[in-house]
This record gives C-alpha cells, sequence and structure tokens, in this order.
C-alpha cells in the first residue's frame, strides 16, 4: 500500500469515526434525558418493606430513597406498579421505566438482565412457618406441607436450584398473583404450611402477626440494590453510585434503616400477644382521652396511646417503686409543671402526660427534622432532658451527627460508665433504657397503626402510574 492511499484510509476512517461518534452525540445522555423531561420513572411494588399508603401520603424505605435520589437529580418521580413482580426487572429492560427500586436481591442471573447500583440493605432468605406448627429444620421437612413462593422472586430460584442440585423430591407452588405480604399472611392464619421471605420483611410482618416464624435459612446475607438498563451510557449508574456515597458517608441511609428496622426486633410472642389484647380490652376506656390530648398537642393519638401503655399498660392506678403514678406514670414534679391534681385520674394523667411530652420537645431545637425531633423528645421524657444533652454532646465530640437519633441512641448507654459519666454535666444514668423505651413506643405505635389506621385520601398530589388499593 502506498503512502497516499494509508493516508486516504486513515482519513476514511477517521470521518467514519466522527460521524459515529457524532451521530451517538445526537442523544443525551440518559441522565440529561431525565432531567429535561423532569421525572424519574421507576417500578416498584406496593408493600412494608417498598412503597405503602398512609394518611400522611406514601411511605416506605424505596419511597424514601428514590424521593431523595430524585431531589438530588433535580426531578420529580414517578412511581409504576407492575401487575406482577416477575414484570419488574423486564420493564427495566424494554426501558418502560428508568430503573426499578422494589426490594430487589442482586442475583447472578438477575446480573445479566439488569446492571445493579450499590448495595443498601443486607438480608437473608428464611423459611416462615407458624408459631404452634411443627417446625420444619431443614429443606427435606418442606415436603410434609405446602410451600408457596412469589412467582419470579429470588425464593424462587433458590428453591429451584436446591431441587436440582440436592432435593428432587422438593415441591412447592410459585404464585404469580400473590404478593410476599399475602403469602405470609396466608401462613399466619393457617392456609398455607411455609413460604419464604427476606428477614426484613418478616421483621416488619411480625407486628402484625405474631405467630409467624423464621424455621432456619434459607441463604446467607444477601444485598439488596436498584435494578438499571444494560446500556453503555452509564450517566444514571453513575448518579446513583454517587448519591448512595453521600447517604452512606453521612449516615442518612443508616437513619433511614433505622427508622424503619430500627426497633423491629425488640417484641416477643407473648408482648405482642398482651398488646392485642389490650387493645381489645383497656384501649377502648381512654381512646377518647387520647384523642382529645392529640388535639390539644399536636402529637398523634397512636403516639400517645403507645407512650401509655409502654408506662402503665394502660393501668390508671399503676404505682412504680420510685412513686411515679398513674396512667402515664408522672412524677410527682412533672405533675405539679402541667396541671395534673390528681394523678390516678385516668382523665388528667393522660392529657398531662401529652403536655409533658410537649414540654419536653420544645426543648429540643427546631432545626431538627422529624421523626428525630420526637424521638429525641421521648428519650428526654424517660431518662431526664440533660442526660439527654449529656449524650447528644458526646456524640458531637465524636464526629456523630447529635440531631439524628439513630446515632444519639449509640451514646445514650455509654452514660452507665464511669468513664463518660465522669464526663458529662448530669452524671450518671441508665441510658440503655431511654433506648429501650423510644424503640418500644414505635413499635407499639406501628401496632396501633395497623390495627387504627386513618381512612386514606382518595387522590394523592404525586404523580403515580397505577394506585394500588388499600389493603
Amino acid at each position: 500500500m502506498t503512502t497516499v492511499l494509508r493516508h486516504r484510509c486513515i482519513l476514511v476512517a477517521s470521518l467514519l469515526l466522527t460521524a459515529l461518534l457524532s451521530g451517538c452525540g445526537d442523544e443525551p445522555p440518559l441522565l440529561e434525558r431525565i432531567q429535561e423531561r423532569g421525572e424519574l420513572i421507576v417500578a416498584t411494588r406496593y408493600g412494608e418493606t417498598t412503597w405503602q399508603r398512609t394518611a400522611e401520603g406514601p411511605e416506605g424505605i424505596e419511597y424514601d430513597l428514590v424521593t431523595a435520589f430524585a431531589e438530588q437529580i433535580g426531578v420529580t418521580p414517578r412511581f409504576v406498579f407492575p401487575d406482577r413482580f416477575t414484570d419488574t426487572l423486564s420493564m427495566v429492560e424494554s426501558g418502560d421505566v428508568d430503573m426499578a427500586a422494589a426490594g430487589i436481591t442482586v442475583t447472578e442471573r438477575r446480573k445479566r438482565r439488569v446492571n445493579f447500583g450499590p448495595a443498601y440493605q443486607h438480608v437473608v432468605s428464611q423459611v416462615v412457618y407458624r408459631r404452634g406448627e411443627r417446625r420444619p429444620r431443614r429443606i427435606a421437612d418442606l415436603a410434609d406441607g405446602d410451600l408457596e413462593v412469589v412467582a419470579g422472586s429470588s425464593h424462587e430460584t433458590l428453591l429451584r436450584d436446591r431441587r436440582l442440585r440436592e432435593y428432587p423430591k422438593l415441591e412447592y407452588t410459585a404464585n404469580d398473583e400473590a404478593s410476599i405480604d399475602q403469602l405470609l399472611e396466608w401462613v399466619a392464619l393457617g392456609f398455607v404450611d411455609y413460604t419464604v421471605a427476606d428477614s426484613n420483611q418478616l421483621a416488619l410482618t411480625r407486628r402484625r402477626f405474631p405467630e409467624l416464624r423464621a424455621a432456619f435459612d434459607l441463604s446467607g446475607k444477601r444485598d439488596l440494590a436498584w435494578a438499571l438498563p444494560h446500556r453503555q451510557d452509564h450517566s444514571l449508574l453513575d448518579a446513583v453510585k454517587a448519591f448512595f456515597r453521600t447517604i452512606k458517608s453521612n449516615g442518612e441511609l443508616h437513619a433511614l434503616i433505622d427508622r424503619y428496622y430500627g426497633h423491629t426486633d425488640n417484641f416477643t410472642y407473648v408482648e405482642i400477644r398482651d398488646f392485642r389484647r389490650a387493645v381489645d380490652d383497656r384501649l377502648p376506656d381512654f381512646i377518647d382521652a387520647f384523642k382529645k390530648a392529640s388535639k390539644a398537642t399536636g402529637f398523634d393519638w397512636r403516639l400517645l396511646a403507645a407512650l401509655g401503655y409502654q408506662e402503665s399498660h394502660w393501668q390508671a392506678d399503676a404505682v412504680s417503686p420510685t412513686g411515679v403514678r398513674g396512667l402515664m406514670m408522672l412524677t410527682t414534679a412533672a405533675a405539679d409543671r402541667v396541671g395534673v391534681k390528681d394523678r390516678e385520674d385516668p382523665l388528667q394523667s393522660i392529657a398531662g402526660g401529652a403536655r409533658y411530652l410537649k414540654l419536653v420537645r420544645k426543648k429540643i431545637p427546631k432545626r431538627i427534622p422529624e421523626p428525630d425531633r420526637t424521638w429525641l423528645a421521648l428519650a428526654g421524657y424517660n431518662v431526664g432532658f440533660g442526660h439527654l444533652e449529656d449524650a447528644r454532646i458526646l456524640a458531637q465530640r465524636a464526629g456523630a451527627n447529635p440531631d439524628r437519633w439513630a446515632d444519639v441512641k449509640q451514646y445514650l448507654p455509654l452514660l452507665a460508665q464511669a468513664a463518660w459519666y465522669s464526663k458529662a454535666r448530669f452524671g450518671r444514668a441508665r441510658g440503655q433504657e431511654p433506648v429501650d423505651y423510644v424503640d418500644a413506643v414505635r413499635g407499639y405505635m406501628d401496632m396501633l397503626y395497623d390495627h387504627y389506621p386513618d381512612p386514606l385520601p382518595v387522590d394523592t398530589t404525586l404523580p403515580i402510574s397505577r394506585i394500588p388499593p388499600a389493603l
């Protein structure tokens, strides 16, 4: 090949490459197109661990994460609810949605179909059975009952693989119409013997159905992550990675996980059973008083009722060894401060307890957002505002966030150790007690929400493609 001919070939190749690059450049990166569109289209599913409606609007860890990410990139989220879980990844592959945030477990098979963002939570797949029934201890024991799982789920894949490798006689039903929430309820009611659920799903569902039990783990720890399309353009994936780096480093992810799961493992079957009985037997006598106190102070009445149960189990004549008494267990000083003359009068006690909690919350800096401000106020209600401030100072000195309950709860227990309380202004305190106290109140409040849900609004201001029906 002559020198002239070689140069001509190089020129032609260069022009072709330039044309190809300019042709690719005609379409902006995916992230820019989403920002120009003004909305991020996300496939999710309705459930306690993802997205659910409340009287105040949607909530759930996936809802909160997606909303925060959308805000960071300057768009509005639009949630899409596939009819079946099996459709979720297909919608990502086809481009019908920008990504999926639906509590999706990362597996090798799924990696061949989609890209995954960073893991934000770790779960274990567990075989679930009903308390009082025979507990299966290994896969071979499942042959004695009906096993049903969500079709297309990672749980079905686990069972299929185990059947192929070790248990050819293993039988199960892959249901493509029921959700995991429904299957767990069916196990609790005795309609199905077993199902498989992730540990986070079981932890939340046990508040409503304490009969549910984990029989054994079907997997080790597995990652949950968002699913994004396989493509050369990684602009959206890069933005997702940057988002999770930020919320992991500043503690926001830890605080969010604590918000939804930090108080889910504190109750035994007996404690949940006794609470549910008290809801039926004792709460009706006081529910109007809690609602009246709610209107006077602005607290949700279920929060006040949960506080009352934690204090006295809704017993008007309760008395502690230290002299606090009444349904809200007020000290003499606290009762005097909020104008309660008779601490054993339940109406006075409930109203006084609500007013006292409001006084404590007023001391909490207004810059602190909810629900952290209320959780901190509950801790102060229990241990005293001075000890709470000592713990916040310890958190700040250690580089943690003194305005975030998930951080402060790590430092309250240190107030029981001489090395720490000797440097604190208000001295020694049984710092683990307010941590357990707040977790208990949060748990009782969640169970009250399950028992007494507010009427849900017919419409929502959020752009949602298909609003799932209320359960």
